[in-house]
């Protein structure tokens, strides 16, 4: 029997990202058709579901395992420790899906459980030829540009759209979530919009 060749191990890629808070959203939208981006996925609801042991060691080791529905399409990604620097990257593995409902429940067989919940809606703009994305994320906590990317495209698009790195968030959503709930005072759940949300 011949051998089979050897499949070369799989390279382990690195989101780098950054998030800007958009005061109005309105005349966001106006200066990114301006410049010159397309939207490349029109505006969809968006919910993720992180997935951890009951101790909590995912988190304990800075990983983090998300299912995610967006339209009709389905994710998981996992997520390793960030690198420190300017803009928030970390090592990250993403595949579809043909069932988020199933693969919760193979998780949950696993002996992993829902740990947190949040929703957007989201919206994915980009020019022809150039190598990132900028997504228009509208959250229960307001609203964000996400710019992923090289780090050279992130701040020369940002530069373009009028931003410093003195606006860029390298948190994530649970983080700037607790932080609005502490801010509110009240005591944090999942970042979920109210049921009668459009």
């Amino acid at each position: 029997m011949a051998e089979q060749p050897r499949k070369a191990p799989l390279q382990t890629p690195n989101e780098i990202e950054v998030k800007i808070r958009i005061p109005d959203l309105a005349a966001c939208l106006e200066r990114l058709t301006k410049s010159g981006l397309v939207i490349h996925e029109p505006r969809k609801f968006e919910a993720n579901t992180l997935y951890d042991t009951p101790g909590g060691q995912l988190r304990k080791q800075e990983m983090l395992l998300r299912l995610r529905e967006f339209g009709e399409s389905y994710l998981i990604t996992w997520k390793g420790p960030s690198v420190p620097g300017p803009h928030k990257n970390r090592p990250e593995l993403q595949t579809s899906l043909g069932s988020a409902e199933i693969l919760g429940v193979i998780l949950t067989k696993l002996g992993f459980l829902p740990s947190f919940r949040y929703e957007k809606y989201r919206m994915e703009m980009g020019s022809q030829g150039e190598p990132g994305v900028l997504t228009v994320d509208e959250t229960p906590i307001g609203n964000f540009l996400e710019l992923e990317g090289p780090a050279e495209w992130i701040d020369a698009k940002a530069a373009a759209l009028g931003f410093t790195p003195s606006d860029y968030i390298l948190e994530s959503y649970g983080r700037l979530y607790l932080a609005d709930c502490e801010r509110r005072g009240v005591e944090p759940s999942n970042m979920v919009f109210p049921p009668d949300s459009p």
